[in-house]
């Protein structure tokens, strides 16, 4: 078991990089590394084969013991610090008792065959947290954010996804022209035309491209889509949340049998 690091200096090194990573939605992208926060979000990466950089307790939760405990033999290193810090390090209105640096890759290539999620330019974090775990839920192997969208791997989208983000192979940063490399065909949800969801067989695998809150699906990858499909809405409503629409097309069209 690694012996726990006893810390209480604010200007602590990793102590700082943990609030620069809370602080900075994107920060992510310039140190390499997640701070994941509460033990659901750590129990989920270490359940999905991760190691942990730091795992970090407050010193109640420390001397209190518990089942997380055991995961001490899954970081390199065991760090230990008073309630009151934790509080400075957290995005959280109350502060969780255990918390973690995973080490990140954000270089992933596209895989051109496997059923796969677009997100175009969606701007809020808890539809892009709650579309992630949607995905998980439904199969999705991986998803595609496009430049303008939402830091999937921010504290907002981290919780909102509820571990979803270990499931899934993550590629941000990209522009409508890298979709190319698919395979699969795009589909897109439309009010107006194309194939009506629960009357038409859909492929599997497929793409399904969500557009931005306000403006839908940038024209140029709306005609890169195979087929648009409409949801049905016998109450009458204009339209569904992103993430709702996302949840109900998922499942539609998972895996045969699945």
């Amino acid at each position: 078991m690694s012996e726990p690091q006893f810390l209480s200096a604010r200007d602590n090194p990793l102590l700082q990089r943990i609030r620069k990573l809370g602080q900075d939605p994107g920060g992510y992208r310039k140190l390499s590394q997640v701070w994941l926060e509460g033990d659901h979000l750590v129990s989920a990466s270490l359940h999905r084969g991760r190691s942990l950089d730091a795992l970090v307790f407050t010193e109640s939760a420390w001397h209190q013991g518990g089942d997380w405990r055991a995961w001490v033999d899954r970081a390199r290193r065991v760090v230990v610090v008073p309630d009151a810090m934790m509080r400075t390090l957290s995005t959280l209105e109350s502060p969780p008792r255990v918390g973690a640096l995973l080490a990140l890759s954000i270089d992933a290539a596209i895989e051109p065959d496997v059923f796969s999620v677009v997100l175009d330019r969606l701007q809020d974090a808890g539809n892009v947290g709650s579309i992630l775990r949607s995905a998980a839920a439904f199969g999705v192997r991986q998803v595609l954010a496009i430049k303008g969208t939402a830091a999937l791997w921010s504290p907002k989208v981290l919780r909102a996804g509820m571990g979803a983000h270990f499931a899934l192979q993550l590629v941000e940063g990209l522009a409508p022209e890298d979709l190319a490399g698919l395979t699969v065909p795009l589909l897109a949800t439309s009010s107006h035309a194309g194939l009506v969801l629960g009357q038409a067989t859909l492929p599997h695998p497929c793409a399904w491209v969500l557009g931005h809150e306000g403006r839908g699906v940038d024209e140029a990858l709306m005609a890169r889509c195979a087929h648009t499909v409409s949801i049905p809405q016998p109450g009458g409503e204009e339209s569904l949340n992103v993430a709702a629409a996302a949840a109900i097309c998922l499942y539609a069209s998972r895996a045969p049998g699945q």
